[in-house]
């Protein structure tokens, strides 16, 4: 079982590349994740056959989803917020890149109907999250794409981004949850990285690479400093536990007060 994948440090190649795949025997996370790599001037037309969202991390394109048109362009992960396609199994789309375009794509086995939607940037909020505690040590922007707030009951993913300022922490205090989750790692310079837990496990991350949180650990993270760090996070709506908000641990959630005393030094 290999919950931090790693294999990708490289980069991605054009075309698809598979990080998670939900029916591998080996999964632990029943969510498929993929990189799509288009080159300037193709175009593509499909129809899905699963839930899926397709979230653009990089380039220019536009399409039609169902009967929504779309026009995306973005350049920046740390100063763009998010542009996302969201649809249900059947559905059509069809994209023309005018430049290099990639994409991160999350989907699982979901056959119940909904509505596509587009999500542009100004749809999605930069919230500062953790502002004002413990001297914005661990402020950091969550963009929440879509959750069970503003989804149909029918959809089984929840997906977002966090931008974690080099040398910080986000995903803090620590928390965590019943639903499977993943995490894909992003950074401001190739050589970045940081590191993130795993109940007690801490892992180092570095760009592209990918983890996969299960079994309720706490999953709490920080950035080296001098390295702003991106991650998307996808979770799985359990059958019967819906995602809503995370559990903070306990002994950690003393820093949340608006009165929380800590050692600050004059320096």
């Amino acid at each position: 079982m290999n919950n931090h994948i790693t294999k990708y440090r490289d980069g991605f190649p054009s075309g698809t590349t598979t990080i998670t795949a939900e029916n591998d025997a080996h999964q632990t996370v029943p969510i498929t994740v993929q990189v799509q790599k288009f080159p300037a001037g193709s175009s593509i037309e499909l129809t899905t056959d699963q839930e899926c969202a397709w979230l653009l991390m990089d380039g220019a394109v536009q399409g039609r989803v169902s009967d929504l048109e779309f026009d995306f362009d973005r350049h920046s992960l740390f100063d763009e917020s998010a542009s996302c396609l969201h649809m249900c199994a059947g559905t059509d789309l069809s994209m023309t890149f005018a430049r290099d375009t990639e994409f991160t794509v999350y989907s699982c086995s979901n056959n119940k109907p909904f509505a596509a939607r587009v999500f542009n940037p100004e749809d999605v909020a930069n919230e500062p999250r953790g502002k004002g505690q413990v001297n914005d040590r661990c402020l950091r922007y969550v963009r929440t794409i879509f959750d069970g707030s503003n989804s149909d009951a029918n959809t089984e993913l929840v997906l977002g981004e966090v931008i974690t300022f080099q040398g910080g922490w986000s995903s803090y205090p620590p928390h965590h949850h019943a639903q499977p989750e993943i995490y894909h790692y992003r950074f401001t310079e190739p050589q970045g990285y940081g590191h993130g837990e795993l109940g007690e496990t801490v892992l180092k991350v570095r760009n592209f690479d990918t983890v996969k949180i299960v079994d309720e650990n706490d999953h709490a993270q920080c950035a080296a400093p001098g390295y702003g760090m991106y991650y998307s996070w996808v979770i799985r709506h359990l059958p019967d536990d819906r995602y809503t908000v995370p559990e903070f641990t306990e002994e950690h959630r003393w820093i949340m007060s608006e009165n929380a005393r800590f050692w600050n030094p004059d320096v």
